[in-house]
C-alpha cells in the first residue's frame, strides 16, 4: 500500500488533540493524544520532545490568539492596554491552559519575541529596566485572573438563609451583566494609573 496523502501525526495535530484535551478536561497525557490520533504513543515523541515540547507547542498556539500589532501603538499607555485586552481574550477561549503554561518556563521563540516587543515598548517610553518585569509581571497577574473570572459561573456568591448578609446582598443586585469585564477595566485602569505614575515620577 501506499504512503497516504495526509500523515496521521504531526505537531499541529498533536497540539490540536492536547488543546481538546486541555478544554475538555484540565489536562492531556501524550498517551491520551496517541489513543486519539489512533497512534502509538511513541510516534508522538517522534513529532514533538516529550509533554514539555507539547506545553510550549500550546503555548504558541494560544498565544497565537493575541493581536501583537497592538503593540505598535502609541502612546504607551494606549498600546499595552490595547495588548492587555487581547491577551486576555485569547486566554479566555482557553483558561484551563492557565495553570499548565503559568507554571512552565517560557521557551517557545514566538512568544518569547512578543514579550521582546512589549519590554521595548515600555523601555521606549522611558521606563528603567528593573521596572519592566515587574510590571509585565503584575499585568499578566490582571489579565489571567481576569480570563479565568470569565469562566466563572456569573454568580459566583450564594447567599445563604442563615447568614446575614444585606449588604452585599444589596451589591449583587447591583452590579448587573457583565461584572467580569467591568472588574477587568476596573483592574487595567488602575494598573495603567500606576504605571503613568511611575514614569512621571523618573521624568
Amino acid at each position: 500500500m501506499g504512503r497516504p496523502r495526509t500523515p496521521l501525526l504531526d505537531r499541529e495535530r498533536i497540539t490540536t488533540t492536547a488543546l481538546q484535551l486541555i478544554d475538555e478536561q484540565g489536562d492531556f497525557s501524550v498517551p491520551q493524544i496517541a489513543r486519539r490520533l489512533g497512534a502509538q504513543t511513541g510516534s508522538v515523541y517522534h513529532h514533538v520532545d516529550g509533554r514539555d515540547g507539547i506545553v510550549e507547542l500550546l503555548r504558541e498556539r494560544v498565544v497565537s490568539a493575541i493581536d501583537v500589532t497592538t503593540l505598535d501603538a502609541r502612546p504607551w499607555d494606549a498600546a499595552l492596554g490595547a495588548w492587555a485586552r487581547s491577551y486576555r481574550a485569547a486566554f479566555a477561549a482557553h483558561p484551563r491552559t492557565i495553570p499548565l503554561l503559568m507554571t512552565s518556563p517560557v521557551r517557545a521563540p514566538r512568544v518569547l519575541e512578543q514579550y521582546e516587543r512589549a519590554v521595548t515598548l515600555l523601555l521606549d517610553a522611558g521606563f528603567a529596566p528593573g521596572e519592566v518585569m515587574p510590571l509585565l509581571v503584575a499585568l499578566e497577574n490582571l489579565v489571567l485572573g481576569s480570563a479565568l473570572d470569565l469562566a466563572a459561573p456569573e454568580t459566583m456568591w450564594e447567599l445563604a438563609d442563615g447568614t446575614p448578609t444585606p449588604r452585599l446582598a444589596e451589591a449583587l443586585a447591583a452590579v448587573g451583566e457583565g461584572r467580569a469585564d467591568r472588574a477587568f477595566e476596573v483592574g487595567l485602569t488602575g494598573f495603567l494609573d500606576h504605571a503613568r505614575a511611575m514614569r512621571t515620577a523618573r521624568a
